[in-house]
């Protein structure tokens, strides 16, 4: 189970000056290519304060020169923990081009608002799903998920507005650190790393 990487060099004069930037122009390759089903997947990982970590896949809703955003039930595990511990680790795992970007930072709600407006974006199955699952929490059955969504469904038929949960919301993650792997044939990878430094960045390379 050994994959031999074939690609293209990955040098310190194709970067971006600024990662967000650089992110911008991978992912856009990425969804352009169609090679990978949902390219904004990620692997959100948080820890508890005495540094117990827990990981699951997240899908990234916004990203621009603040950072990146995704959407959860605060009172998920996830939204615990980061309420407790700021400190979070994003993994996008584009293997189809032998890619990934590893993004460290610190999350912390993003406002209101916001979280409003997104919301009236989604599907109407979906925001009647946000108020059905108390995320995270033990539940005797499926059906007791189904028959919650139904009550839900039959309060607020298609066309109805439907208010945003007080306990979902939106976190912002803003990066410290984000790292572009790039994988080539004998594993001489390229990694560059780019390191937040006050109002801005230094690029490191890594040894793969």
């Amino acid at each position: 189970m050994r994959e031999q990487y074939r690609s293209e060099g990955f040098t310190e004069d194709t970067l971006a000056a600024d990662p967000m930037q650089q992110f911008a122009h991978w992912f856009r390759q990425i969804a352009a290519g169609g090679m990978v089903h949902e390219p904004n997947a990620m692997v959100v990982s948080t820890a508890t304060p005495d540094g117990r970590p827990s990981s699951r896949t997240v899908l990234l809703k916004k990203y621009d020169a603040r950072g990146f955003v995704f959407f959860t039930n605060y009172a998920s595990r996830k939204g615990r923990e980061l309420d407790a511990n700021p400190y979070v680790s994003l993994l996008f795992p584009w293997h189809p081009l032998a890619r990934q970007v590893i993004v460290t930072g610190t999350a912390a709600r993003i406002a209101r608002e916001e979280t409003v407006a997104y919301f009236r974006t989604r599907p109407h199955g979906s925001q009647l799903g946000a108020w059905a699952s108390e995320q995270s929490s033990l539940i005797g059955s499926r059906q007791q998920l189904i028959d919650r969504y139904e009550e839900l469904a039959a309060r607020y038929p298609e066309g109805e507005h439907i208010p945003a949960p007080p306990e979902w919301g939106g976190f912002r993650v803003v990066p410290e650190t984000i790292e572009f792997w790039q994988g080539h044939e004998n594993r001489l990878h390229d990694r560059l790393r780019y390191v937040r430094e006050g109002d801005g960045w230094r690029v490191e390379r890594l040894s793969p």
